[in-house]
């Protein structure tokens, strides 16, 4: 036996995986336990409809799927296949879906997978029961298929048993067992089994095991509707389980997979049915299984009138048989992965479907086996993700009920999550109502995209209008906000960043372990620094300020950026503490040429370039309020980021406005922010660049300093450095309609070769702004590419970055 003792909760599809994957890795000292039977469980696995569709918006979830696909395909049991590759069709009944398809042909495209748009005649030659004149056209993912999750189950638990993993039926778990902090074992009804590490992949059950050692997640399970038709007399004689590509008929939120001569028809056009996870049968009681609930057929009406529509042979076959499944459902449609921040050893693999299960089996196990995952982007997969706020019962319950609506509707990158809004308002947001702030929402945050009080600067100014799409959540005052911060001043509200304070004698030690950069400079220090995994991945790009010799605050990126500083936090030595501030907290960024006569005159406190250089922060008084001022912009202009207690916040806004609209000056929003910043080349973590790319392809490793004290991920950088494949490239793009919103695929000739992160219209420069992915070779200035944009080619040509003020002199002015 080899590595430390592991319980993993669950023999599901993810379960399996997890087993599977892990003992490859030479772990085998590990036992899975399931309260069913094997290897049909009775959780969701035991009867998903198997469908996987490879196609999504996020890369991390579309290249989960493609190993899902990649390993089902070489599995088998006895014989027979765990995996039919007869490809996955969507169709378009509506132009704007038709249009959709073509985005989400562009998605798979950037991310490396073969798909074809098909003209209704080739849909129909694809899937000869659909309705040639229902349709507008459909996209073909050739890879695409049909899992037999049991067998799959069945498979690598033959698999891990082989390599000496325990696979307990019939155990159900009464208690995760923990001392000092950490897990010891997992309780069932036929006794304890002793555990360094207890992974939950208990599926619909997953938040009912997670309570048991205090965490909450955001995790719903809700019944979807699965129905079989009786035999339809057009399939008459078929002996071949699947035929037919998997199909779906996302206008109507429905799909299909054939069954020998039946069809399988499952549906979200219905009401949310939300199940409590304590309201889940046992094995024992349910009669059947206890992920299947009574079929309704009053919700179900619907769904089959659009089947014998789309689907006219169906229409000499009826209903035989259905199911409501219960299947999880999370807040923003990830998964849940990663360790409790509260109990050492625990761990959740939860939220899973079939289509990625492999996938995450594989992250998981490499992420347990080597400390971090580096075949998999997790960072929106990652458990500890969330704010406080969006673990509630209430929040919970609404967004993972909204997802289910929205799990086949058009989608608007922009488009705001719903309710419950609002919840987090800065201390400014009764006077950014004032100004007629149209709010988008962060984090929760309720934050300004533009103010229809600044409507009147848009005329006589040059504020092309972008293409329909990207005109949707946009004001032409966008680009006013952008071109009047340029010119005089702008207030804009930076309270969604993420703060927090370290503080402690250890407080130095413990942020030079962490970041790239030194960090243990002079009192009034700010560094721009980066947060990097053990594999030299990029966590997270924040702002280290010096406030006092034991006081530090940090501009983060999210929640992530907190988890990773509290499991860091040294066990011995001298003391360091981690706080979070951000709630208590507010920030103004006053930007602009004019900035400093806006500031000047309100406090005694030197703000020239010698009182206050640029990256350099103080503690002054604005008016009556107390602020600590830093020297920084991520607009590009001269000003500073201040911040003040969440009490005085309005009474700074106030104060700052009194000076600054005799000047000209105007508050800004988001979408200005957003054009300004990429003139700039300023990066955003999330978007821009993430856990798989490092600093020298990112271009950020002027934030790292080689010949500082070892700090996590310095020796994996070594090699990286000299082995730059790929870059992360500034476009432009003339044609001023042409806005391009990310993740669109980016063509050298007619091979795809990269995609697009962040874009917008670069308001001050009047050429569109798209950052991508590119091949190291091609990220050279001057190289001329294509931007897939639905049914467009959108030519843009590689540009040396910054567009805007490349000596830096209006920042430093």
């Amino acid at each position: 036996m080899a590595g430390p003792r592991v319980v993993i909760i669950g023999a599901g599809v993810v379960g399996a995986a997890l087993a599977d994957e892990i003992s490859a890795r030479g772990w085998t000292e590990v036992t899975v336990v399931d309260q069913g039977s094997l290897p049909v469980t009775g959780g969701s696995s035991s009867h998903a409809p198997g469908l996987v569709f490879q196609t999504n918006p996020s890369k991390t979830m579309t290249e989960l799927a493609r190993y899902t696909v990649e390993k089902f395909c070489s599995l088998d049991v006895d014989g027979k296949p765990c995996f039919l590759q007869v490809g996955g069709l969507e169709v378009a009944t509506t132009p704007e879906r038709l249009a959709e398809l073509h985005r989400r042909h562009g998605w798979i495209t950037a991310w490396g997978i073969e798909a074809r748009l098909l003209s209704p005649e080739e849909c129909v030659r694809q899937h000869p029961l659909v309705n040639r004149d229902r349709i507008l056209g459909g996209l073909l993912v050739p890879t695409d298929g049909l899992a037999n999750a049991v067998l799959a189950v069945e498979a690598q638990i033959r698999r891990a048993t082989e390599r000496g993993v325990s696979f307990l039926a019939r155990h159900e778990v009464l208690d995760v067992t923990k001392g000092e902090g950490r897990v010891t074992g997992v309780l069932t009804d036929r006794g304890e089994i002793p555990a360094d590490i207890v992974v939950c992949c208990a599926g619909i059950w997953g938040s009912k095991i997670a309570r048991m050692v205090g965490m909450n997640l955001p995790l719903t399970p809700l019944a979807h509707q699965l129905a079989w038709t009786g035999p339809i007399p057009a399939l008459a004689g078929q002996t071949e389980e699947a035929l037919r590509p998997i199909l779906r008929h996302q206008d109507a939120d429905l799909y299909y997979r054939d069954r020998f001569d039946r069809i399988g028809i499952g549906s979200y056009g219905h009401r949310p049915m939300p199940v409590s996870a304590d309201d889940i049968l046992s094995v024992d009681e349910a009669e059947g299984m206890p992920s299947v609930l009574k079929f309704t057929e009053e919700d179900f009406e619907d769904a089959w009138t659009e089947t014998r529509s789309l689907l006219p042979a169906t229409k000499e076959a009826k209903v035989e048989e259905g199911i409501n499944g219960l299947f999880s459902f999370t807040t923003d449609g990830y998964p849940l992965l990663g360790e409790s921040p509260d109990v050492k050893g625990f761990w959740v693999a939860e939220a899973v479907w079939v289509t990625h299960s492999a996938g995450v089996g594989r992250a998981v196990a490499e992420w347990l086996v080597d400390g971090y995952c580096s075949s998999f982007d997790l960072h929106e997969c990652d458990v500890n993700r969330f704010e406080p706020h969006q673990l509630s019962p209430e929040y919970v319950l609404a967004r993972d009920c909204r997802n289910f609506v929205e799990v086949y509707d058009i989608l608007h990158p922009l488009q705001p999550s719903g309710e419950p809004r609002p919840i987090r308002t800065s201390p400014f947001h009764a006077r950014q109502r004032e100004h007629g702030a149209f709010f988008l929402e962060a984090n929760g945050w309720e934050r300004p995209q533009w103010y229809e009080a600044n409507a009147s600067l848009v005329e006589g100014r040059s504020v092309p209008t972008p293409n329909d799409w990207a005109a949707r959540y946009w004001s032409p005052i966008v680009g006013a906000e952008a071109q009047v911060t340029r010119e005089t001043v702008a207030l804009y509200d930076m309270t969604a960043l993420k703060r927090l304070e370290v503080s402690g004698p250890g407080g130095a030690a413990f942020l030079e372990r962490l970041c790239t950069g030194k960090v243990d400079k002079a009192v009034g220090s700010v560094t721009y620094t980066l947060l990097l995994d053990h594999d030299g991945g990029i966590r997270s790009d924040i702002t280290v300020a010096r406030l006092a010799r034991d006081l530090f605050q940090v501009g983060a990126n999210g929640n992530l950026d907190l988890d990773w500083f509290t499991r860091h936090l040294p066990t011995g030595g001298e003391p360091v503490q981690v706080r979070d501030i951000t709630a208590g907290t507010c920030c103004i960024g006053l930007w602009g040429p004019l900035a400093r006569k806006v500031l000047q005159p309100l406090t005694d406190t030197d703000f020239s370039d010698d009182g206050l250089k640029y990256f350099r922060a103080k503690r002054a008084h604005i008016g009556s309020v107390p602020v600590t001022a830093m020297r920084l912009s991520y607009v590009g202009e001269l000003g500073w980021e201040l911040y003040t207690t969440a009490d005085l916040g309005q009474k700074l806004w106030d104060t700052l406005w009194a000076s600054a609209e005799p000047l000209g000056g105007i508050v800004a929003g988001r979408g200005a922010f957003n054009s300004l910043r990429l003139e700039k080349g300023y990066r955003s973590f999330g978007t821009d660049m993430t856990f798989e790319h490092d600093p020298y392809e990112a271009g950020v490793g002027f934030a790292v300093k080689p010949d500082k004290a070892d700090f996590i991920g310095k020796a994996a950088l070594e090699h990286r450095q000299a082995d730059v494949r790929r870059k992360l490239t500034c476009l432009t793009i003339d044609d001023p309609h042409a806005v391009v919103m990310g993740k669109e695929p980016v063509y050298d000739g007619d091979r795809a070769v990269g995609y697009v992160t962040s874009a917008a219209y670069g308001h001050t420069i009047g050429k569109g702004i798209a950052y991508a992915w590119l091949p190291a070779n091609l990220a050279v200035p001057g190289t001329t590419l294509h931007i897939g944009y639905f049914d467009q080619r959108v030519e843009a040509v590689a540009a040396q970055e910054p567009l805007f003020d490349p000596t830096m002199s209006r920042l430093r002015g």
